[in-house]
This record gives structure tokens, sequence and C-alpha cells, in this order.
């Protein structure tokens, strides 16, 4: 493999005028056995050429029994380091190594290892949106797709940690009647919603459903039609006889509902601090088509896991795995 520099945390080569990149990306594939594994609130182009597209628990899923040689996570960092403990024999690549997580980097392995100390007894449940070594101190990995009904697998009485996600958290709390401690921590995107400029959208749109992912803050949820994970969010859509959504979450996913409901209207609920029409994760967007196309062509950056980390870290999400297929999920 030519030499490249990947200092800045991607391959940073040239690309030639000529090439044609969307066909280039399609014939590597094909030559190197790789697919392409995208999370919904990634680039409409890079939706549209990935061979699964879905949401964290979606990608795993995927990523635990495709035969590939290698994958290619577009996605942020975690997810990678997800699919290298689920396929340690495979490959895995991420465009830019510099697509992390607020909600990951809220909380540290070294303080939830601290804080579970603090509170013997307590068993850990962890959302997905975790580095490898927080993973490593969990019992139980987390979507927001399964979190509820994995929740509710443990007894009432189960003195339970649920970390990073606050707002997540606390809408589990809501809904199930537990009382878990809560990490605090939260995502920048689904933080910045404004139940001001939503209730504004819904005087403009009063028949639309406002949809809103649990990771928003309490109270944009108590304004919302269907509270839900991203692929709840789309199926819901696909399902509803309302014409008008009002979306709370990161506008990626406005790619799959449209596509999915050409004759709906999705209007993206704008963040609070900004004149911008909707909320993008600026981690999401680091990855575009030509680092797609350079980790492809390079096999770069890879994504690599502590083998001692991989093994704790494989066992809480094999759990949520067992669990969900058990629910169908």
């Amino acid at each position: 493999m030519i030499a490249v520099d990947i200092s800045r945390g991607y391959v940073d080569a040239p690309i030639e005028k000529q090439i044609d990149i969307e066909a280039e990306i399609k014939r590597m594939k094909k030559e190197k056995n790789a697919v392409i594994l995208a999370h919904y609130y990634q680039e409409s182009a890079i939706q549209e050429i990935a061979d699964f597209v879905g949401d964290s628990l979606a990608l795993a899923q995927w990523a635990a029994k495709c035969d590939a040689d290698i994958l290619v996570v577009c996605g942020v960092h975690f997810m990678g380091e997800t699919a290298k403990i689920l396929c340690p024999e495979k490959k895995v690549l991420i465009p830019d190594m510099n697509a992390g997580c607020s909600l990951a980097d809220s909380c540290k392995a070294d303080d939830l290892a601290s804080f579970k100390a603090q509170h013997p007894g307590y068993k850990v449940i962890s959302y997905v949106n975790t580095s490898a070594a927080v993973k490593a101190h969990t019992d139980i990995v987390v979507t927001s797709t399964n979190a509820r009904q994995i929740v509710e697998s443990f007894p009432a009485d189960e003195k339970l940690i649920f970390g990073p996600d606050r707002n997540l958290g606390g809408y589990i709390n809501s809904i199930t009647g537990r009382n878990m401690l809560l990490w605090n921590g939260a995502c920048h995107v689904h933080e910045q919603f404004s139940v001001e400029k939503i209730a504004e959208l819904k005087k403009q749109h009063p028949e639309a459903d406002v949809l809103a992912h649990p990771e928003c803050k309490s109270t944009i949820l108590a304004l919302a039609d269907k509270v839900g994970s991203t692929a709840a969010l789309l199926k819901h859509a696909i399902k509803s006889d309302k014409k008008e959504f009002i979306v709370a979450t990161e506008s990626g996913i406005l790619h799959e509902m449209r596509k999915n409901c050409p004759n709906k209207t999705f209007i993206p609920a704008p963040p609070a601090d900004s004149t911008c029409a909707c909320n993008e994760c600026n981690y999401m967007r680091l990855n575009t088509m030509k680092k797609l196309y350079n980790t492809l062509k390079y096999e770069l950056p890879e994504v690599t896991v502590d083998s001692e980390i991989a093994a704790k870290a494989i066992v809480p999400i094999e759990r949520m795995l067992e669990i969900s297929a058990k629910l169908g999920l």
C-alpha cells in the first residue's frame, strides 16, 4: 500500500479532476469486497452510495452479520469501534477519524469507573454513543431503539446507572417509572432545538406531526406527537396519514424520509441560536465523498481497538444484540 498522509485524521491525498468518484467507489467496493455502512445523519450522497443505511442499532446488526472483508463506517468514531469489536477479523475503515461525538466525549472511562465505585451494587447501562473503553465498564449497551425494552428487562427494584445521555435517560425513567441514576451528558445537536421555534412552526403548519428524538430536552419531547429513535421516526412518517412533519433530530434523516415519502413534506426543526433552517451534526458531516473515495483507495484510516478493552466491551454489546433479536427489534 502506498504511504499516504493521515496526520489530519483522514487520507490527505489529491484526487485527479477527471475521476468519477461515485463510479470509482462502486468499482473499489466490488474489487475489495467492501461494504459501506452509513448512518442516517450522513450527507445524502453518502447515503445513496452506501450498502446499508440505518441507525446505530441497525449498523451494529449489519456489521455483525455481513461477510465483507472491509467495512467502511460512514458515521462517527464509536460506530467504527463497535463494528471492529463485533468483527475483529475484518478491516474497519472510517473516512475521517475526527468524526467524534459530543455525547461520547461527555463520559470518560476513568470517570465512569470512579462513579461506579461510588455506587456499589448498581448495574451500568450505557448508550451506544460511548467509547469502547466506556463499554468495557458497562453491563449492557442500549440504543434509542431498544433502551426502554432493555431497561424493562431488569427487575423493577434493580439499581441502575444510565449514561451518558441525561435526556434519553430521563425520558426512559418517565415512561417506565424507573429511577435510574443519570450521567450528566447530552448530544450537542439535540440540545440545541428551540421550543419557541418549534411552536412557531406548529402555528404555521397546524396539521403537522412533530417528530422528536429522545435525546432532545423534555420540553421538546412534550411538544412531540411521536418520540422515537431515528428509525422509529422514519417508520412513523411512512405509516402516518399526515402529510406534513416537523422533524426534531439531525437533518440528515430528511433524505430517507423524503425518499420514502415523496408526497409528504418534512420540515427540519431549527436550532435555537442560529439562523440556519436545519440542525446538522458537524462531526457526522466531516465524512465526505472525497474522503470516502480515498479511504477505500488507500484502506486508511483504519479503526483499531485494544484487545483487552474489546474483550470486555463485546460482552455488553452482544447482550444488547441478543435481547434486541428476541424482541424483534
